[in-house]
């Protein structure tokens, strides 16, 4: 257990000390800022703009960054043979393969859960169809930029990784400012805790496409793995078209209700829909979402165990 815990955090250290995971988070961060002045003028529908916008930025932005954390920790290592090192000590395939998976997860979760946070706040910054509460939107920018100077002065002063240091403080202040949003903010038209359990449902998906880059880059390098990645997400969203054909029969019936059930259908953790009409999230549909998740992680982790168990360790193991 112990060992597991260490190779997991390291994983999300190593993950967060990443310089193109800043940048996609202050990209994915800074476009989500700057939905609401996208949405001005379109007749009372800038929250359901803002809303979908900043959700559909969530989900893609967090694929990428799960296929590049689970490339850059696990790929990296199986091409360099570096992963020979830590199979000399008493540590199994089984535990660290899990282990990568929580760590990767836990940094596409965080990625995500800092974009789901600057979603909350641009609905603060979305007054209404001719105005934006310009206060919230500079003070965002601003964090933006503090968590920079912050990350750079741990660099400078203490040696840390810019890109990690800069990541923690624009969590931990992308947190006071939506709480302060929320007390001090004005009334939204929009159930805010609605908006949560929406969000809640993008951070479980989030999580399965974590686990699927984890399986897909002991085999593929950072281009095949997101090329995979990118297949799986639009087969998934069109899942419930393309294979729920209850009245197809034989083979072809199969077929379809096979991949139907192996597939991810992101449609579950998609609910823009609903928040646009303002139509009430059930808890009881979140507790569903959270057992597929497990369900399909549980499936992920197998698939991601059996093509790890042959893998050649030495160096330049990933085609």
């Amino acid at each position: 257990m112990g060992n597991f815990l260490k190779i997991a955090i390291n994983s999300f250290r190593e993950s967060l000390r990443e310089p193109v995971y800043f940048l996609m988070l202050i990209v994915g961060v800074g476009l989500i800022a700057h939905f609401p002045s996208m949405a001005l003028f379109v007749f009372s529908e800038q929250i359901k703009l803002v809303t979908d916008s900043a959700m559909a930025t969530s989900m893609l932005f967090g694929l990428a960054v799960a296929v590049l954390c689970a490339s850059n920790t696990i790929g990296r290592e199986l091409r360099q043979g570096t992963i020979l090192l830590l199979f000399s000590k008493p540590v199994s395939r089984g535990s660290f393969i899990l282990a990568k998976i929580a760590g990767i997860a836990a940094a596409a979760s965080y990625f995500i859960l800092l974009c789901n946070i600057a979603s909350v706040i641009s609905l603060y910054v979305a007054v209404d169809q001719f105005r934006m509460n310009m206060t919230i939107y500079w003070v965002f920018i601003g964090t933006l930029a503090c968590a920079g100077a912050i990350g750079m002065a741990f660099n400078y002063f203490k040696g840390e990784s810019f890109a990690a240091a800069a990541s923690l403080a624009l969590g931990v202040l992308l947190a006071v400012f939506a709480a302060g949003c929320a007390i001090f903010g004005e009334h939204l038209e929009i159930s805010v805790l609605n908006v949560v359990k929406a969000l809640i449902l993008i951070q479980f998906g989030g999580i399965i496409m974590s686990t699927l880059a984890v399986a897909l880059a002991t085999k593929f390098e950072m281009v095949g793995n997101l090329l995979c990645c990118t297949i799986i997400f639009m087969l998934g969203l069109l899942s419930g078209y393309l294979f729920n054909q209850p009245d197809a029969g034989g083979i072809t019936g199969a077929i379809s209700a096979l991949l139907y059930a192996l597939l991810p259908n992101w449609q579950y953790f998609w609910l823009a829909d609903a928040l646009a009409v303002n139509r009430t999230i059930p808890w009881e549909y979140v507790g569903f979402a959270a057992l597929y998740t497990l369900f399909y992680l549980i499936l992920a982790a197998g698939w991601t165990f059996a093509l790890f168990r042959n893998q050649e360790l030495a160096a330049g193991g990933v085609e």
